[in-house]
């Protein structure tokens, strides 16, 4: 069996928005001249946001005593 080396990495996830000509800016916590690998990843559309607007907006629902009493005895 292989033995696997390496070294512990933290990622840090920024989300900014590209500017003109493709240009995005970060300020990073490293000293100047530290080498880093970016990697950039479009952000997905989100197609469930109003599913699950419409489901945490509506909790109430669920907070009423005759429905606990039934549930709470089932």
């Amino acid at each position: 069996m292989a033995e696997i080396v390496g070294t512990a990495q933290t990622a840090l996830k920024y989300e900014v928005e590209v500017q003109d000509q493709g240009r995005v800016e970060i300020q990073v916590p490293f000293s100047s001249g530290a080498r880093v690998v970016v990697f950039v990843i479009p952000e997905p559309q989100d197609t469930f946001g109003d599913l699950v607007s419409a489901s945490e907006s509506s909790l109430g629902f669920w907070d009423n005593p005759l429905d606990d009493e039934d549930w709470n005895n089932a």
